[in-house]
């Protein structure tokens, strides 16, 4: 058991749930290096997030009713606007995750600024909301990246791995700082769902975990996390656990964390304004 003061958090409930997928569709390093347009494959192994499995993860959620928060490339929600614009009308909160998925740490403030902007204008044109989260899509920023953020109107961040609680960073030249969320690679499902063909290592092995230890994993991480008091959110995609199989999967974690009734389940948005108001006081 840490020795850190535990969290407190809203009426009373032991510990938050911050449940967030990463809708990416086909953006990422095959798209901004052009390889996509001649390996068409990976455009549909990404596209079936948006396309399909979304609106069964939107079911089950609805089910569960459990708010979740989306971080999505703006590009995606350029090529996907009906199917993006159903989740918030659905409930949930849809940040920004970058334009096409680039890493913010290869770029400099002025690519970061751009992305930014665009990704902006894009939420506004086909959402009509001003987001106020961002997950960096490469799990790493710059040193200036914080106040970029914050003069684009976020108020939080899922991108850092350094706590299971939130936490406040401090930006130069604002008063209020920015909150920080961070993930567990434990809670991320490419770790075990995504298949790959290459590199075929160890030969002969199938690239898939077992669901049923998979399962037994986030049940675990999701215990042990509520069971101090902790925050947790997790690193979902739609494209990995949004199939038919998996989300039964999904189905079976959502109802082992509805068994307890000490919980807050809460969109990433809820927790930081939360943690803002409870550990800001400049």
């Amino acid at each position: 058991m840490s020795s850190s003061p535990q969290p407190t958090w809203p009426d009373q409930h032991k510990a938050c749930l911050a449940l967030a997928f990463d809708l990416d569709g086909p953006t990422g390093d095959a798209m901004l290096n052009g390889s996509i347009w001649r390996k068409p494959e990976y455009f549909g192994f990404g596209g079936y997030g948006p396309y399909r499995a979304l609106p069964r993860i939107l079911d089950v959620l609805d089910e569960y009713q459990i708010p979740t928060t989306f971080f999505v490339p703006a590009w995606v929600v350029e090529n996907w606007p009906k199917q993006c614009q159903a989740i918030v009308e659905r409930g949930h909160e849809v940040a920004y995750h970058g334009y096409k998925h680039e890493s913010f740490y290869a770029l400099t403030l002025d690519q970061q600024k751009d992305v930014m902007n665009k990704s902006r204008e894009v939420f506004w044109k086909h959402l009509n909301i001003r987001a106020e989260g961002f997950r960096t899509p490469s799990g790493d920023w710059r040193a200036e990246t914080p106040a970029m953020l914050v003069e684009a109107g976020v108020t939080y961040s899922s991108s850092m791995r350094g706590d299971d609680r939130p936490y406040l960073v401090k930006v130069p030249g604002y008063e209020t700082p920015l909150v920080e969320i961070p993930g567990r690679w434990e809670m991320d499902d490419y770790a075990s769902l995504a298949y790959t063909r290459a590199p075929d290592f160890p030969s002969g092995l199938d690239r898939t975990a077992s669901y049923a230890l998979t399962l037994d994993n986030w049940c675990r991480e999701y215990d042990g996390a509520m069971n101090e008091g902790l925050c947790l959110t997790t690193l979902f995609h739609p494209k990995i656990t949004g199939k038919p199989g998996r989300i039964l999967l999904l189905e079976k974690l959502f109802e082992h964390m509805r068994q307890r009734d000490d919980v807050w389940f809460a969109t990433c948005r809820d927790v930081a304004q939360w943690w803002l108001k409870e550990h800001h006081h400049g």
